[in-house]
């Protein structure tokens, strides 16, 4: 089977289940692992290769939304000469990767028409059912099932273990850094598994803007810097804009240097 990833998740999956020699395309944002980025781009954003803050990025974002344009863009040469049987991509957010309306009018064109596999988790346990939807879709249910079972091994380990914890403390996800987005979806069950709570994230729906004074209002006592589709240096260079904030300095999370 041959198998294209339109996000960088998918092909994680695609890894783990030991297909990789099957993946014949990806987007450009698929680094992990390494083996990932040898295989053809399939998909690009026009973002990519811009040294881009993140308020400059949300600008450009909104500005083509409004327009009723993406962000992205499918090489469909590169496409055809991949010739996918199977096509993983997802209908959850058109600002974090393709959408799927796009990739079910590009793929129209193309002399065979690829199965489409949609991957849409909304908490962690449908993250963990997605691996085995792909396991279905390509043929290695016993893997994907196998996978599924050791990463809820791996789950049960960290409840127990943050279970001996003597406090909970108060954590923030910040998705995005400007304007600021706090953490949906699976963030907040997992911020609960490892100890913790998550008080102003939207468990099971997206991410949404927040206020600097609700934020300030929660004190958080940890703060995780999590801005999609940042690397780490460029999630630093970030920081100054948080430093400007009133009352950054005075968070406990930023007292007790509990920033990550």
């Amino acid at each position: 089977m041959r198998i294209c990833s339109f996000l960088p998740s998918a092909t994680e999956i695609v890894f783990a289940l030991g297909l990789g020699d099957q993946l014949c395309g990806v987007t450009q944002a698929c680094d992990y692992p390494s083996e990932a980025r040898t295989k053809p781009v399939v998909v690009r954003s026009i973002l990519d290769g811009q040294d881009l803050s993140s308020g400059e990025i949300d600008r450009i974002v909104r500005e083509h939304a409004r327009r009723g344009q993406s962000v992205y863009r499918i090489d469909l040469n590169v496409l055809r000469t991949a010739a996918p049987d199977l096509i993983l991509t997802q209908e959850l957010c058109d600002v974090c990767a393709v959408g799927y309306q796009d990739v079910l009018t590009q793929i129209k064109s193309l002399p065979r028409t690829p199965q489409v596999l949609s991957l849409n988790p909304n908490t962690l346990e449908d993250v963990l059912h997605d691996m085995l939807s792909v396991g279905e879709a390509t043929g290695a249910s016993d893997r994907a099932a196998a996978a599924v079972a050791a990463f809820h091994q791996r789950i049960e380990n960290v409840r127990q273990r943050a279970a001996l914890a003597a406090t909970q403390p108060r954590v923030f996800c910040l998705e995005w850094m400007d304007p600021l987005f706090v953490s949906g979806h699976w963030i907040p069950g997992m911020v609960e598994i490892a100890g913790g709570t998550d008080g102003l994230g939207n468990r099971g729906i997206p991410s949404a803007r927040v206020t600097w004074e609700r934020v300030r209002e929660y004190q958080p006592e940890v703060v995780v810097l999590m801005p999609c589709g940042f690397d780490i240096p460029g999630t630093l260079h970030e920081l100054h804009g948080l430093w400007a904030l009133p009352g950054w300095p005075e968070l406990p999370a930023v007292r007790e240097s509990r920033i990550y």
